[in-house]
């Protein structure tokens, strides 16, 4: 029997105790890992345009935009900047005062490059540790340290405890932009309608909304006014119910001191929900960091522009498809057309077509061409932690391109291992995403998750090793059986910012 307690604490998560224990028996059974075909490559499953194909969908795109169409930007934007300052946390704690680490010295010896320099000196020298001593000064009297503590503090510019989109990433002449305000400028440039709204969407956390909004409220107007949009941006955060309990090392729920059920955030797999209550018929996702300056953008608009006329192209012709299908006036050779067209353009094969009447074939055919639509950016590998592009068995024996995290690949299996070493492609979450069937009705996109691909992490909480569960990526197995391609876009469109020294590079200045 469970105890009141740990009812009381599920009805306010809203999670039920079927749902519990489901996610007790994954820890207990684990995940499988999947069966894979191959890696897609340039011969394979991913595509490569050349110029006159770009300027075909660049056009599709400029098309549909001048038709009343709901145009989205979906930006997770809800993690916490602290990852990003490890290293200098790190240095905080070291038993040296100076900096020793290659980071650390690269960090100083740069620091006027960043954008927050200025900020960051203005309170060194308000700081009460400081005897108005300015960074400059603090570094020839070896303080490092607090210029440090300055930069991470509640009590200085508090970047240990921001949310990443509320850092100071870029310098401009006349202004110092966060990467909030990059995408409100990147929504401008590939995502408004001909009327000039701009829809973005940003997943944040709860604690952060207010000053995401109070950020919103004060550039809205000269955004508006420079670019010639009106924004409609909106909010919303991860769902208490998409929560995942914690487990000890025996698989039994994990307490804290005071002896109550612990729950964590089931990654960002859970933002499958929020997108899932968005209704727009084009929706693009990136994430919060991948930004650059103005005079870097070219590429970025351009391929978000040509992923989105690829996606319209393939829906104009899908949705074609599927009402010829439903009025049943169509020739043998017209659903061979529409195979093809499922093998060769959707890079999904099924072995068994081949025995199929054509009436079992047109089932099938309406099955995989009626369910949401993504075209995914994917750049040549160089190394980047992270998933790739690949070709995968699905539960019904089909095979469709899938992005993967190394996680979900049996490296013990040699033949998988080389596959993953081979991958010639990196994905740097760049999706385009069609979320209406052929009717204008709304998908629910939580129909098409593969609960399957999940997977388990170790974590530890005040001292305590724990297990921790988390849900399928919003772009891995959240989208399984979405309608998937990948198209080759070029590096200069994947711009990450993981440390903040990453801020030094040349895309970032």
């Amino acid at each position: 029997m469970m105890a009141t307690e740990d009812k009381q604490i599920l009805r306010i998560k809203n999670i039920s105790e079927t749902e519990f224990n489901q996610q007790l028996n994954r820890f207990r059974e684990g995940f499988p890992f999947l069966k894979l075909s191959q890696e897609a490559t340039i011969e394979q499953g991913i595509f490569k345009f050349n110029e006159e194909e770009k300027a075909l969908f660049l056009a599709e795109w400029e098309s549909y935009i001048t038709n009343p169409h709901t145009i989205m930007k979906f930006v997770p934007a809800s993690g916490a900047a602290s990852r990003m300052f490890k290293d200098l946390y790190n240095f905080l704690s070291a038993d040296y005062a100076v900096p020793t680490t290659a980071f650390e010295k690269a960090f100083f010896t740069h620091i006027k490059k960043f954008a927050f320099y200025e900020e960051l000196n203005d309170l060194c020298v308000q700081s009460e540790k400081s005897d108005g001593k300015n960074i400059d000064e603090l570094v020839q009297a070896g303080k490092h340290k607090l210029i440090v503590e300055t930069l991470l503090s509640e009590k200085g510019m508090n970047y240990g405890s921001l949310p990443k989109g509320l850092l100071k990433f870029h310098k401009y002449k006349e202004q110092i932009r966060t990467p909030f305000e990059e995408h409100l400028v990147e929504g401008a440039k590939y995502a408004a309608t001909k009327s000039g709204i701009v829809n973005v969407h940003f997943t944040v956390s709860a604690e952060h909304q207010e000053l995401f909004e109070s950020l919103f409220n004060l550039v809205e107007k000269n955004y508006e006014n420079s670019l010639g949009v009106r924004y409609n941006v909106s909010f919303s955060v991860q769902k208490p119910s998409t929560d995942t309990v914690a487990v000890d090392m025996n698989n039994e729920p994990f307490r804290d001191d005071e002896g109550n059920l612990v729950f964590r955030p089931g990654g960002h797999g859970a933002l499958i929900e929020n997108l899932n209550d968005l209704d727009a018929d084009i929706v693009f996702i990136k994430n919060i960091d991948n930004v650059v300056p103005d005079h870097l953008k070219e590429d970025t608009i351009k391929y978000k522009r040509l992923l989105a006329g690829v996606l319209v192209s393939l829906q104009s012709k899908i949705f074609k498809y599927l009402r010829l299908l439903d009025s049943g006036k169509y020739t043998h050779e017209q659903v061979l057309e529409i195979l093809q067209f499922v093998q060769k353009k959707l890079c999904c094969k099924n072995p068994s077509t081949k025995h199929l009447e054509d009436s079992e074939l047109v089932l099938y055919l309406k099955e995989k061409l009626n369910r949401p639509i993504r075209v995914c950016g994917m750049v040549e590998n160089v190394g980047e932690p992270g998933g790739g592009p690949f070709l995968a068995y699905n539960k019904d024996g089909t095979i469709s391109p899938q992005i993967l995290e190394s996680s979900q690949i049996d490296v013990e299996n040699k033949e998988y291992k080389e596959m993953f070493e081979r991958g010639t492609h990196f994905n740097p979450v760049d999706l385009v995403c069609a979320i209406k069937d052929y009717n204008g009705k709304k998908f629910n996109l939580l129909d098409y998750i593969d609960a399957d691909t999940g997977f388990i992490s170790q974590k530890s909480m005040n001292g305590k090793d724990l297990k921790a569960l988390e849900r399928p990526g919003l772009w891995n197995g959240a989208m399984s059986d979405w309608n998937t391609v990948f198209v080759e876009v070029p590096l200069s469109t994947f711009n990450p910012v993981k440390t903040v020294n990453d801020l030094l590079r040349e895309s970032h200045q």
